[in-house]
């Protein structure tokens, strides 16, 4: 009896994996035929039932490869990251990293794929080696960025370097290395070396500025306007400040960019001397299209530039401004910032629409256009959409896969919104503190127009009659094709971002 016991257990066994075997036979040709639906249900079935170790690493490859093209992204990425992190022990391990590095990019996803690349590179960078170049070169790429994000600049350009000029990623990766070599923390031993480090960066913004614009590089248009922002920045630092106009004003005019290079060309056309074409940019700012700006620093500018050239009431007149539009902001963020401790839930609802009202506009619109915050948002649009789409399909739901999944997805869209709500508080906290700064700024500012409006009047000299005795003059065409129109208070689309003011300096002989 024992005996006939143990044969039927034996059959029962053996039983088992050949109806495994045909079940995935069935769900490879669903697989292969474009029914991802089925075949996803039936690989799904076997990777859960099978005792077949060999067939269970098979049905869960391609289960998340059905995923992938059901066009569940999300989903597949939680499904290939097992794969990715039991190493080349799996027989699809390479295949699993190189639709991760595919994801990636399809979810703009910032942190967890390239974390997980990163977290692995160290213990199996030596498999990875034998990945297709642009696989491996993708990879390089993000843990460089994660490097840079921690302040691991040596580190970072090393990866960076790493990607070819071949690579579809080479421009993104060559522009940050650049970024690296002008950060202030770059490793150097002397002040030469400093200098040396922001001499290189600036060749290699100009390298990404020469790439032809028709060569096969992702997002290369937008790193071609961040490599001139990052060559300006590196030009007004090397004290080039008409080098750093000219980077400036290549910025197309309404790019995502245009503003902080607006910004920034006041900044340097000013240290140039051309105090009429720094409060010309920063006239821009002040246009309708950038109603919902945030530029607090701006109307610094604005008074500073005023004050050196003499007109204190016009440098009163911006500190004025200033305070009537972002000290109302200062006052509004305070209680987020300095009261009682919140949780990062409470943040994230700030900025994801719920209670964004709580918020000043201008605030608000900075955070959310933070390229971190939107590709966080995005991430979440996404799984929302698969959410909804799993939902739809029948036979998973009779399977119960559908509620699997959607536990799945919940669990990370947690994750994701903690992210978020940190990253909402550490951008409100710094725009908060910028408010705070700059109003310390206009204090000095107004306390230095006051002691020169003192010496002005102890000196005896008479400023009307100076300024009386000045001519302006229309400012230079820079071509014949060039027409002048007088400021009268509206704002042309065609001529945002052209305005060129003419000053009087009303300083004393000798102050000028």
């Amino acid at each position: 009896m024992t005996r006939a016991l143990t044969l039927v257990a034996l059959l029962t066994a053996a039983i088992a994996p050949a109806q495994d075997l045909a079940t995935y036979n069935k769900a490879l040709s669903a697989y292969n035929g474009g029914s991802f639906e089925d075949s996803a249900k039936l690989f799904y079935d076997v990777y859960n039932t099978t005792t077949d170790n060999d067939l269970k690493l098979k049905a869960e490859y391609y289960l998340a490869s059905s995923f992938q093209r059901q066009n569940l992204p999300f989903t597949a990425f939680v499904f290939y990251s097992p794969i990715l992190k039991a190493g080349p022990a799996h027989p699809f391990h390479g295949k699993a990293v190189e639709a991760l590095v595919t994801l990636q990019e399809q979810l703009n996803d910032d942190y967890l794929i390239p974390s997980q690349l990163n977290n692995l590179y160290d213990k199996y960078a030596e498999a990875w080696a034998t990945l297709p170049l642009e696989v491996l070169s993708r990879i390089n790429y993000l843990i460089g960025r994660i490097a840079h994000r921690r302040g691991k600049l040596d580190e970072a350009k090393q990866f960076l370097e790493a990607v070819p000029d071949t690579s579809q990623v080479y421009a993104k990766a060559l522009y940050l290395q650049g970024i690296c070599l002008a950060d202030p923390r770059y490793p150097a031993s002397s002040e030469d070396d400093k200098r040396k480090n922001q001499e290189q960066a600036a060749e290699i913004f100009e390298k990404v500025l020469k790439i032809d614009p028709r060569a096969k590089m992702i997002d290369l248009a937008e790193i071609q306007q961040l490599a001139n922002l990052g060559l300006g920045r590196v030009q007004y630092g090397l004290g080039n400040f008409d080098r750093a106009v000219k980077s400036y004003d290549r910025i197309p005019r309404f790019s995502k960019y245009w503003d902080q290079a607006l910004f920034e060309n006041g900044f340097a056309r000013f240290q140039n001397d051309d105090y009429g074409g720094g409060l010309g940019s920063l006239q821009a700012l002040y246009a309708p299209q950038f109603a919902g700006a945030f530029q607090p620093e701006s109307w610094i500018l604005t008074s500073t530039i005023y004050y050196f050239a003499c007109l204190y009431e016009e440098s009163k007149s911006a500190l004025v401004q200033y305070e009537n539009i972002y000290l109302p902001m200062g006052e509004a963020l305070k209680p987020l910032i300095e009261g009682e401790a919140k949780d990062t839930n409470f943040y994230f609802k700030l900025v994801d629409g719920a209670e964004a009202e709580k918020l000043p506009r201008a605030v608000l619109n900075w955070v959310r256009s933070n390229e971190r915050m939107l590709g966080l948002f995005q991430m979440l649009r996404q799984i929302d959409a698969e959410k909804g789409a799993i939902e739809q399909i029948q036979s998973w739901r009779a399977a119960k896969l559908s509620n699997e999944l959607i536990s799945y997805l919940d669990q990370n869209r947690a994750t994701l919104e903690q992210v978020a709500g940190q990253t909402a508080k550490n951008r409100l906290t710094e725009a908060f503190r910028s408010i705070k700064g700059f109003g310390d700024q206009a204090e000095i500012i107004r306390f230095e127009i006051a002691k020169a409006e003192k010496e002005f009047a102890e000196s005896g000299a008479d400023q009307t009659t100076l300024l009386k005795k000045q001519t302006l003059y229309r400012p230079q065409m820079p071509a014949e094709n060039w027409n002048y129109w007088k400021f009268q208070g509206e704002f042309w689309r065609d001529e945002i971002g052209y305005y060129q003011y003419t000053l009087k300096k009303g300083c004393p002989v000798g102050k000028n």
